[in-house]
């Protein structure tokens, strides 16, 4: 078989065998004049499994999309030379080629070289393509295992980035939790707390000590008074909201934020239920049988300007006056806006 198109009148014609055209263009089909095929490269064959391409209609197994539609023998020929698009029928039909017709000497026919173009992925899924299937000369393997290796590569660096903001997120939550009670600790409040005042927020605060907590330590151990702290805890979470900011902030004192709650009467109800649970019996692993706490709380009213030092210093203020009333009392004030 003749190949190539002649460059200058005095151009030698050429021939290749079979073997080193399949070898040369694994993806080339040899069509004759009358659009028979008359023979395929092994990679072109991998499209069509099953099938002896040689004698099909060309323009049966191709449709040819492209510059122009082509239907028909003249039509190829008119397009030779072109950059052709073209889609296998069968059970690649979804793949995108390109592909060039190229006039064999004596108007012979064609051969028409292919190429799966910005389809290649798709193809070596589908037609479980390796490099053997492929050209020496053609990179398409190359650049498919750098882009594979590429997406892995950003793959790997996305969970490391989830992981590392998973692990900040951590340690952050860490750096602002109470380790025994599982409640915020001070470093939380503090920020809670200039936050609402900087907003100018409307918002309680309650601060709760334990009365005589040092006693529970002295007489049943540190465990027992451990076990009392993360009870409180628990009452304080069983009668709040899960919008509140709730705290320990000292050995034995709690803080609770409470964003838009500034009625005075609920407030100290609020107080006097958490007293109240705490005085009840709680497990036999909690410490003693029930513990008595005062309570201190400062409201704020929406729009008043102050600082977190102030709204402390009254609720602490609250605190101290509850327990000297007798303590296990709950008192408060209200911030002039």
């Amino acid at each position: 078989m003749t190949a190539g198109a002649p460059a200058a009148a005095d151009a030698p014609a050429f021939r290749l065998t079979a073997e080193a055209l399949a070898r040369a263009m694994p993806l080339h089909l040899v069509v004759a004049a009358d659009g028979t095929v008359l023979s395929a490269g092994p990679t072109v064959a991998r499209i069509f499994p099953g099938d002896t391409l040689a004698g099909l209609p060309f323009l049966a197994l191709f449709d040819v999309r492209g510059p122009a539609p082509v239907s028909t023998m003249a039509g190829l020929a008119a397009a030779a030379l072109q950059k052709l698009r073209l889609a296998p029928t069968g059970i690649a039909s979804g793949l995108r080629l390109r592909g060039i017709a190229l006039p064999l000497a004596g108007g012979d026919g064609f051969l028409v070289n292919l190429s799966f173009g910005v389809d290649i992925d798709r193809a070596v899924r589908l037609l479980q393509l390796t490099d053997a299937d492929f050209a020496p000369t053609d990179l398409a393997m190359e650049l498919l295992y750098l882009a594979e290796a590429n997406a892995a590569v950003r793959n790997e660096t996305r969970a490391l980035s989830r992981r590392l903001v998973g692990a900040r997120q951590q340690a952050l939550e860490q750096a602002l939790t109470d380790p025994l009670t599982g409640l915020q600790n001070r470093r939380a409040c503090d920020d809670a707390l200039a936050r609402l005042c900087r907003d100018r927020a409307g918002f309680g605060l309650l601060h709760l000590d334990l009365d005589h907590f040092k006693q529970v330590n002295d007489r049943h151990g540190h465990a027992a008074g451990d076990g009392v702290l993360q009870r409180t805890a628990a009452v304080l979470r069983s009668r709040t909201r899960a919008s509140d900011c709730l705290a320990r902030v000292g050995g034995d004192e709690f803080i609770a934020i409470l964003p838009g709650l500034g009625d005075a009467a609920r407030l100290e109800r609020l107080g006097q239920a958490i007293v109240a649970g705490l005085a009840q019996p709680g497990r036999p692993d909690d410490g003693p049988a029930g513990v008595s706490a005062s309570i201190g709380f400062a409201i704020v009213p929406a729009g008043a300007v102050t600082d977190p030092a102030q709204v402390l210093s009254e609720a602490d203020r609250m605190l101290y006056a509850a327990k000297a009333a007798g303590r296990g009392r709950v008192l408060g004030t209200r911030i002039a806006g």
